[in-house]
């Protein structure tokens, strides 16, 4: 019987199966054809995915692929820059081009290459797809193209004779040339790679020996020419250390800065971009021309701090006017004058303004001895800041309540304008809800761009730190996910959270880094 209606099959409902094999037979023929090794191109954007990227491999010797998200609210922001990125370099008829790909989709592609955000650009040179190299140049058009300008050609242009060098010199206000005598060598090599990635400056390279005595060089030298400031800085070759990349690019970001900056929308990057420890600022009204004349002393106050202190001009009804909330300050504080150490955010200031050079340099020699201490923001603590289930802390109440010995304290330090913030904040609240009454657990909040403390530093936001009672200033970052019942599992466990197996995660973007558009950072 069984036997018969098997036989039986094709002809009771087998005409009906054929039919949904040759369906999901066409359906599969559709998305071979659809995911063939054919490049289809989207704003002059090369579409890849697992079975065309060997090919756009192998026809394009420089490929930067951007891995996205569709979701991802970064790469939606980057995707018209990287658009108008990719026609560039194609008019141009450059060897460089762009691609994409739906890391979402090809998730073969984005194990591959270690995938774990967006976006994240990786640039593939002559077909290697073992070691592709990070991007690291800005995310706007122009940075792109000029980071993959630097990789298509020469990164330093050669100089010959004693006239192409003087015209490279005077064509910008700005030029680096590498002096060596071995262009084949080690230190001329390490030069080329701090020319490929220091895409905002033009560099020129030179080993004729007319060259080295035109410039009054007699050894492997890299010179820093200038319109401003010393016309030539000089940045010898150690014979036995041989040219550090990472310092032959810091010193380079420092001393191509003016000795006294203005903080401008314009300047901000490179002030921010140099990484100088920390920053001496003065604030004044450009309107007033007594206030104007007090750059002349800041000026001479500059120089034996190069590299160490950036010093800055800060105009109170210009562009400053905007980070003047940061300090505290109103535009009636002008003139004043502020140091701001920026690996803490801590601001330094005069107990009394003396705009002498010989007053500057002896406040902030104080400062890097250690011998001044900071000038601490903090709000008024509103008057129900004890009577909500958050409850409210500023900085002249942070210390009685976060090391009472009889609490258990956990803090929101949060940013108003930080949408990881915004999005917890309801978790927050249901959290003090729940523990309200509870005497010996206390859930608070501060607002860290208006409340500073000397021995913790916030570095982004949301950050949260669990105070247990107890003798002792004890302090322990909580790192769990931001929702009610982990907050509660946190608590109940003594501010520890359960052993669980690691969860893999593919992130769109990490908290909100602590910001401001001061030049502190």
């Amino acid at each position: 019987l069984v036997l018969s209606l098997a036989w039986l099959g094709p002809a009771l409902g087998g005409e009906d199966k054929d039919e949904e094999v040759i369906e999901e037979e066409e359906k599969e023929k559709k998305e071979d054809e659809v995911l063939s090794d054919e490049i289809e191109e989207e704003d002059n954007v090369l579409v890849l995915h697992e079975h065309n990227f060997a090919r756009a491999l192998s026809e394009h010797q420089l490929l930067l692929v951007e891995f996205y998200a569709p979701w991802c609210g970064h790469c939606q922001q980057l995707a018209p820059a990287f658009a108008q990125a990719a026609t560039e370099l194609r008019n141009e008829s450059s060897p460089a081009r762009l691609g994409k790909v739906d890391a979402t989709a090809q998730t073969a592609l984005a194990t591959e290459f270690g995938i774990t955000s967006y976006p994240t650009l990786k640039l593939f040179r002559d077909g290697n797809r073992t070691h592709p190299l990070a991007y690291t140049g800005r995310k706007d058009s122009q940075g792109i193209v000029r980071w993959m300008q630097r990789r298509a050609g020469p990164s330093a242009t050669l100089l010959q004779d004693t006239d192409t060098a003087a015209a490279f010199v005077s064509s910008q206000d700005l030029v680096v040339v590498g002096f060596f005598k071995d262009l084949r060598g080690e230190a001329a090599q390490a030069f080329f790679e701090v020319a490929a990635e220091t895409v905002d400056m033009t560099f020129g390279v030179a080993e004729a020996a007319e060259l080295f005595q035109e410039y009054g060089l007699s050894a492997d030298t890299v010179c820093l020419f200038k319109k401003f400031d010393e016309r030539q800085t000089n940045f010898p070759v150690d014979p036995a250390r041989g040219l550090d990349t990472a310092e032959l690019t810091r010193l380079l970001r420092v001393h191509s800065l003016q000795l006294v900056m203005e903080f401008t929308d314009e300047t901000s990057n490179q002030i921010f971009g140099a990484k100088i420890p920390h920053h001496m600022l003065l604030f004044l009204n450009k309107s007033s021309p007594e206030q104007l004349s007090l750059r002349d002393s800041f000026r001479a106050a500059a120089g034996g701090f190069r590299g160490e202190v950036l010093f800055v001009v800060v105009d109170v009804t210009g562009h400053g006017a905007n980070v003047l909330p940061f300090f505290g300050m109103t535009a009636a504080d002008a003139p004043t004058l502020r140091l701001v150490k920026m690996e803490s955010n801590h601001k330094y200031q005069m107990e009394q303004d003396n705009f002498s050079d010989s007053a500057i340099r002896t406040f902030i020699q104080a400062v890097l001895d250690g011998k001044v201490k900071p000038h601490l923001l903090s709000a008024e603590p509103p008057e129900d800041w004890d009577t909500r289930p958050v409850k409210v802390l500023v900085g002249k109440t942070f210390e009685q309540v976060a090391f009472d010995e009889t609490k258990n304290v956990f803090v929101k330090f949060y940013a108003p304008w930080c949408s990881h913030c915004q999005a917890m904040a309801a978790a927050w609240e249901e959290l003090a809800e729940r523990y309200k009454d509870r005497e010996d657990i206390v859930i608070a909040e501060m607002d860290s761009t208006a409340n500073e403390l000397e021995n913790i530093t916030i570095n982004g936001y949301p950050t949260l730190h669990y105070f247990p009672a107890g003798p002792g200033r004890k302090m322990v970052e909580y790192k769990g996910t931001r929702d009610v019942e982990t907050f509660s599992k946190f608590l109940e466990n003594g501010g520890t959270l359960p052993e669980e197996p690691p969860v893999s995660e593919v992130r769109e973007q990490p908290p909100c880094p602590r910001q401001s558009p001061a030049p502190a950072g």
